[in-house]
């Protein structure tokens, strides 16, 4: 019995270069433990600085990648740029993701859409998160846009960090090893899962596991979140969305 091929889209600012890296690395490991394949496919949307302007400017191209994605008959679509999202205002996901998946069944080829945002959001609850502490690579309006947006959907912020990197290619090349003394930093009082990376641009895979261990706090990011939810979307679900459960293949 051949295994089954899917095939995953993601609809990407034109400035990044983390999550046709990270997810793959996600599913690659999957791979190793389990029968399905998986293909990816992207379509770009413009952007180079972080702010919320280009954001707002970016997302309006989303609808014509979803079309192009489509095209192409992906079985499943993710939106990677949480920031863009969540600038737009509370609970935009939501509509993001209705909005998004329209455009795939106007085309005859409707696929499930997952935003990098809403996943977070999901994987939290499926963490049993309250309290949460987040690392962001956004200035500090921007990650504070992006602390409303979580807490409005029903979590505690007990602390987060800004690292301040306006310019997108930037925040793709920070080391993510830096992120086990960046953490430290945080008061993680009472936290019940550490957000290693809310940015799908900033690489955070190497670290997810190293904070764990240290910290003895759950790890996530918004790019297991998203990788998580797309596998739900495509039944393949797994039992939590931590980075070292997908890793390590613990499913």
């Amino acid at each position: 019995m051949s295994n089954k091929v899917y095939r995953i889209g993601q609809i990407v600012p034109s400035s990044n270069v983390t999550m046709e890296t990270e997810i793959p690395a996600l599913l690659r490991s999957r791979e190793t433990i389990a029968r399905e394949r998986f293909t990816f496919h992207s379509s770009r949307m413009r952007m180079k600085k972080v702010t919320k302007e280009e954001l707002e400017a970016m997302d309006a191209q989303s609808l014509k990648c979803a079309q192009e994605l489509s095209d192409a008959r992906v079985d499943v679509m993710g939106y990677a740029c949480l920031v863009a999202i969540m600038s737009m205002g509370r609970g935009y996901h939501c509509v993001s993701e209705t909005n998004l998946h329209e455009e795939t069944v106007k085309n005859d080829a409707p696929a499930p859409v997952v935003t990098s945002a809403g996943a977070l959001i999901n994987g939290l609850k499926v963490l049993g998160a309250k309290k949460v502490a987040v690392i962001t690579p956004y200035m500090k309006p921007l990650t504070e846009m992006v602390v409303d947006y979580i807490e409005h959907q029903g979590f505690e912020v007990v602390d987060y960090i800004a690292l301040e990197i306006p310019d997108n290619l930037e925040v793709a090349a920070q080391n993510p090893k830096n992120l086990l003394d960046i953490y430290k930093r945080l008061n993680l009082e009472g936290v019940d899962v550490i957000v290693a990376s809310a940015c799908v641009q900033m690489p955070s895979l190497e670290a997810i596991d190293a904070i764990e261990k240290e910290s003895g706090i759950p790890v996530t990011s918004a790019a297991v979140c998203t990788t998580y939810e797309m596998l739900k979307k495509l039944g393949l679900d797994t039992k939590v969305p931590m980075g070292g459960a997908l890793l390590s293949g613990k499913y």
